[in-house]
């Protein structure tokens, strides 16, 4: 599909969390293609150096900046040695996120929401993104660059893989809009909320075009593309936005 708007950000330096696939390599691609340098971070493995080698097929500037962004140390190298790597960064990207069951927990079984299973959604879904930022907080003040964190809609009430993962997108909106007040005025910090998103989630919320003809306005999933496109505007335009978190739904919330 082509695009009608370009984000020209040739010279720019990007680290973007969980790009090997869905709405971080799409990211990562959108921003190559407007010339900035992008560091990809997932899980180390074959997934993540598919990715990298695709990107690079196409002539992009791009590196690898493997880690489990579930483990401080581990969030805390990947961003350090991305940064050694890019010279600095403008733009950071804390999309990594991960629901950690196959199908929907559903809110009333509160005995399926062990210790364990909270524990791990809210390392990889909040507490990455404080890590990330913590770590890479003095390259983007010196840049006056831009942090974007993928939240959910879930964070603004329901339709979550479960309680424990609603509620970390909830504190991550949170997060991003503390961060956007410390952070400030040298780095803007917005966040997304995406809906429903075809790019193969480890959780299956069962047909979701089905569903998406029924309730979304504008008749149709979102794909990772359209959700890039925000994320991108907000790295490098909305130059007097901060602290804000924008539904991207198709209009599932009217």
């Amino acid at each position: 599909m082509t695009r009608a708007v370009e984000f020209k950000v040739g010279g720019r330096r990007a680290l973007v969390t969980g790009a090997a696939s869905g709405i971080g390599h799409a990211t990562a691609l959108r921003l190559c293609q407007g010339g900035a340098r992008v560091a990809l971070n997932d899980l180390p493995g074959a997934r993540l150096e598919a990715a990298v080698a695709a990107l690079r097929a196409q002539g992009h500037d791009v590196i690898a900046a493997p880690g489990d962004l579930g483990d401080a140390h581990s969030a805390r190298s990947a961003a350090r040695d991305a940064l050694a790597t890019l010279g600095g960064i403008d733009y950071l990207v804390n999309n990594a996120g991960a629901p950690l069951t196959r199908t929907p927990i559903p809110p009333a079984d509160l005995d399926a929401l062990d210790d364990a299973f909270w524990d791990r959604i809210l390392r990889i879904n909040l507490l990455s993104t404080f890590w990330m930022t913590r770590e890479l907080a003095p390259a983007l003040r010196a840049a006056r660059g831009a942090i974007v964190n993928t939240v959910s809609v879930s964070a603004f009430g329901g339709g979550a893989s479960s309680t424990a993962y609603a509620t970390a997108k909830a504190g991550l909106a949170g997060l991003t809009r503390e961060l956007a007040r410390g952070l400030a005025p040298d780095v803007r910090v917005n966040g997304i909320a995406p809906g429903l998103v075809d790019s193969g989630w480890e959780c299956s919320f069962g047909d979701i075009h089905a569903a998406a003809l029924a309730s979304v306005p504008l008749g149709r999933v979102g794909t990772p593309a359209d959700y890039a496109d925000v994320i991108v505007y907000l790295c490098a335009g909305a130059a007097y936005m901060t602290g804000e978190v924008v539904p991207v739904t198709g209009g599932l919330r009217l």
